[in-house]
């Protein structure tokens, strides 16, 4: 025998694209489906990873049940037109946490894009979205300029709808003061719905061996000039009782915000982290209720709401490598301050102040195949509005988790814990506000945090191209904070309060399949949702039944991606909240950094609706919205990515906040 040298053409080693470990799973993109994606957004509709809902159309991603999704890139929280501005193949790796830890909050999952920086040059990108068929459009513009150790971004996006066909048929049944039983129906007439909103984040890092400085302002703006809904109200049991309805709507939104992000590598696996971070909230809301007969009004209702929120968020953290295992703690303060004034025929101010304080630890290790993770905290929380009592309260928080690796590439998990949610301030503003001739909106000042117990299992499983995950939980809130309505000097207040209990039993399964013959790939997901709903003085059980499925082919330069997702609805308090029944189909070709295609939402529907219900024994409705625009939309896309410059750092930033909330009550019905 003698040794020869061979020359092959091509060696290709295939492995998993994904690992899963006790908190996140590693996804590394395949080359397939970085070809078939221009961006961030797009390589998770190539990716179907479980529980996300992606819409190529509008670039969004939705989680069932509309939880707390945050974006980050490189650690740092980002908005997802920052996700559209990142090239599919400058993405190494995407860490999908589907179990954050404390220092995520209230977030149901994370996805953080760990991705290639360029020392020098820089990137400039389009990626440009509009109707024809409608006055639909979402656009955006991205660049990056690297300089050594320097990195200067810009990201603008804009979106626009204008439509004049929305409509909404409702059913309405109330208790009057007497006794007696009053039934409506609301024949709708189409409407005019029109909105544009607007993103600009600009942001300046300054990247170093062992540390990083990270200055990001960001302005949000929403314009709603119009939000209309016509048509006749009749009473059922006498159909010539009948009045003509007009539900108008409008407001303006503006959030800026500056966050200042500092990093620190200690050195023996330390890491020291700074965040703070300033938000001013404004709101301006308009309302416009009208009833009338021949002319004559019988009903007026015109409420404003004025909203001015600061607040600031200041957290630090800690974090400790030791081999496998690694401990975090951290601290985080946020302290808000509202100023609000609702002008319906009387003028109230409520100045409302809240702060929240939090401390926390985290421990995750591993021995042998068990990964484990104990985190605990305590949160202090206080509130003061003038003519009500000042409170605080310090409640703890504990969450266990245990993954266990199993044979054949599968692995169980098993979470169990406990968390705090705290009143909005909408909800505890003491003012009232007129909804229509019967009903009346009032906030409640003495609303108080309430706990959440939470219990998961998770079991999943990868043979070859089939991919199955296996989910259930199970969820109690005791004294949770949900609507209630009561009759009061002839009206019907709705407001919200501490009641018994919310409870939710879920399931769901998941099952992917690809690629195959290197071009198609499948996935779907089905699942029950079951609710029990007990109030202080009311019972409800609601059961919703929902199905995603997603298909990808791509084939060369050409893609194909085809959707379906079936109502995901909530029941909380005494209302149900539909989500949308939609599909659609989408076909793109790329040419290196250039992509144009095009799509169509809802193509196999004559009109889009969202359905919502209510149950209060003093004031129920069942809901339909239409937006008849929404079907058969047809949509053309450009997307074009440019970059220059190939020396890469991977310092990643490990905390972001932000204040979204703007603490205002809702003016609609």
């Amino acid at each position: 025998l003698e040794e020869a040298a061979i020359a092959l053409k091509n060696v290709t080693v295939s492995a998993s694209n994904l690992t899963g470990t006790l908190d996140k799973k590693l996804v590394f993109p395949s080359e397939r489906q970085v070809k078939a994606s221009t961006n961030g957004i797009d390589l998770l509709l190539q990716l179907m990873l479980p529980k996300l809902m992606v819409d190529p159309m509008n670039n969004t991603v939705k989680l069932p049940g509309d939880g707390e999704l945050q974006y980050r890139i490189n650690g740092v929280k980002v908005e997802s037109q920052d996700v559209v501005a990142v090239r599919a193949a400058d993405i190494i790796r995407i860490e999908y946490h589907d179990n954050p830890g404390l220092r995520y909050g209230n977030a149901e999952i994370v996805l953080d894009y760990i991705v290639r920086r360029p020392e020098t040059g820089g990137a400039v990108g389009l990626n440009l979205r509009d109707a024809f068929t409608a006055a639909w459009g979402n656009n955006y513009f991205n660049g990056r300029l690297n300089h050594k150790k320097s990195e200067f971004s810009l990201n603008y996006g804009i979106s626009h709808r204008d439509f004049y066909q929305i409509w909404r048929d409702n059913e309405e049944s109330f208790t009057l003061a007497d006794g007696s039983t009053l039934r409506r129906k609301e024949a709708g007439e189409p409407g005019h719905g029109q909105m544009y909103w607007q993103n600009i984040n600009a942001a300046y890092s300054l990247l170093h061996d062992k540390r990083m400085l990270n200055i990001a302002v960001r302005t949000y703006t929403n314009n709603k000039p119009h939000m209309d809904y016509l048509g006749a109200l009749s009473n059922t049991a006498d159909p010539s009782d009948k009045v003509n309805m007009a539900d108008r709507s409008s407001g303006d939104a503006l959030r800026p915000a500056l966050d200042v992000y500092y990093q620190e590598n200690l050195g023996n696996g330390q890491t020291l982290v700074g965040n703070l971070v300033g938000t001013y909230n404004y709101t301006n809301e308009k309302r416009i209720y009208t009833e009338s007969r021949d002319g004559l009004l019988l009903t007026d209702v015109n409420n404003t709401v004025i909203g001015n929120k600061y607040s600031l968020i200041g957290e630090g953290i800690y974090e400790k490598k030791m081999g496998d295992n690694r401990l975090t703690t951290g601290l985080k303060h946020t302290q808000a301050y509202t100023d609000n004034e609702y002008r319906n025929g009387h003028n109230y101010m409520a100045e409302m102040t809240q702060s929240e304080t939090v401390a926390y630890a985290d421990y995750k290790g591993k021995k042998a195949k068990l990964g484990y993770s104990l985190a605990a905290g305590i949160m202090r929380s206080y509130f003061a509005q003038p003519g009500a009592d000042d409170y605080s309260s310090y409640t703890p928080q504990v969450r266990l988790t245990l993954h266990f690796a199993l044979p054949g590439r599968s692995s169980l998990r098993i979470l169990t814990g406990t968390g705090i949610t705290m009143p909005s301030l909408s909800d505890m503003s003491a003012v009232d506000q007129a909804v229509d001739s019967l009903q009346v909106r009032r906030g409640n000042p003495n609303l108080k945090p309430y706990f959440r117990f939470r219990n998961e299992v998770t079991y999943e499983i990868q043979k070859g191209i089939v991919y199955g995950n296996l989910w259930g939980a199970y969820e109690y809130l005791p004294k949770a904070i949900m609507d209630e309505k009561f009759l009061e000097g002839g009206k019907i207040i709705q407001t919200w309060n501490n009641q018994k209990s919310w409870q939710r039993m879920a399931s769901r399964m998941t099952v992917r399949v690809g690629p195959f013959l290197d071009i198609f790939q499948f996935s779907a997901a089905g699942g029950l949702n079951y609710y029990i709903s007990n109030g202080n003085t009311y019972r409800h059980t609601y059961a919703n039944w929902f199905t995603n499925i997603y298909l990808s082919a791509t084939y060369k330069k050409f893609s194909a991606n085809a959707g379906l997702e079936t109502n995901y609805n909530q029941f909380y308090g005494e209302t149900m909240t539909g989500w949308e029944n939609a599909h659609y189909l989408m076909f793109t070709y790329k040419h290196k950094d250039l992509s144009i295609g095009a799509g169509m939402q809802n193509p196999f529907a004559n009109s889009y609706k969202q359905e919502s219900e209510n149950r209060s024994q003093y004031a129920s409705y069942k809901r339909l919205n239409y937006i008849n625009e929404s079907s058969r939309l047809v949509m053309v896309q450009l997307s074009w990515n440019f970059s220059f410059g190939r020396k890469f750092s991977s310092t990643e930033k490990r905390l972001d906040n932000s204040d979204n909330d703007s603490g205002i009550m809702s003016t609609g019905k």
